[in-house]
């Protein structure tokens, strides 16, 4: 029966588990997935040769190539003509809309201005441990971020993080990030988001958002709950955004921008 690499390791680097009909390109992909979760390949890095990746999961190029498709199609690589593939980083210009929907209500589009406004440590609540996939009480970062677009302060994210994926995290070196927070988790803690789960309700502001957002006492706002999601969705973050909707509005993503988990 044929074989392939996947999950842990044995005495020569590799697991063999059956195929499944029809499934091996899948195989293929959960391998490599598991090969990005362990860090093997990190963030802007290439990947190996198609050659020495089918050779190592013993599988044809045309199988492979399949598997690697998809990886792309989930903007989890990145083909580079005449280069090879890549694993993918969070560019600005290249992801950031990918997970930031809140425009203008004309269309207009454009990156926010963002300010951290409190960083703490604490211990996880019974929700956010459920939601982060730990422990009731395990230890967690906290912190607030207010976001400006075109000099207006429109949204507060309350963001949590559990300490064990992110040691060592400290308030200076979020408000010293060069660029986005989730090209900021990749680049410090080998973290890719690559997948996001949002619910929505409205809300009303009390009176730590309403100061915030320049509104009065119970003005209504848009509340998005988020998880963010790294590879074989592991849960890596928990975002609640209350975003004042006067003039701007929430899009969704499109069916041909979903997003894998």
């Amino acid at each position: 029966m044929n074989t392939l690499t996947v999950g842990a390791n044995n005495a020569n680097g590799t697991i063999s588990t059956p195929s499944i009909g029809g499934t091996r390109y899948k195989e293929v992909k959960n391998a490599m997935l598991a090969a990005l979760a362990s860090q093997e390949w990190k963030g802007g890095e290439a990947i190996p040769s198609e050659r020495k990746l089918s050779e190592r999961f013993g599988v044809s190029i045309g199988t492979l190539r399949k598997a690697i498709d998809e990886l792309v199609a989930d903007n989890i690589l990145v083909r580079h003509q005449g280069l090879g593939t890549f694993v993918a980083q969070h560019q600005r210009d290249r992801h950031f809309f990918r997970f930031f929907r809140i425009v203008r209500q004309d269309g207009d589009k454009t990156y926010p201005t963002v300010t951290l406004v409190s960083f703490r440590k604490g211990k996880a609540t019974r929700e956010i441990a459920e939601m982060l996939g730990v422990d009731t009480g395990a230890r967690v970062f906290t912190f607030i971020n207010r976001l400006a677009l075109h000099g207006e302060t429109v949204m507060i994210d309350n963001i949590t993080v559990a300490e064990a994926r992110f040691p060592g995290l400290t308030e200076a070196a979020l408000r010293e990030r060069p660029s986005t927070l989730y090209n900021f988790y990749q680049d410090a803690f080998h973290i890719n988001v690559v997948g996001t789960e949002e619910r929505l309700r409205v809300a009303v502001a009390d009176e730590g958002e309403a100061k915030l957002l320049e509104v009065v006492p119970g003005a209504p706002l848009l509340e998005v709950r988020r998880i963010a999601y790294s590879y074989h969705q592991a849960p890596v973050e928990v975002r609640i955004s209350h975003v004042n909707t006067e003039r701007y509005e929430y899009v969704g993503p499109s069916a041909s921008h979903e997003q894998p988990l």
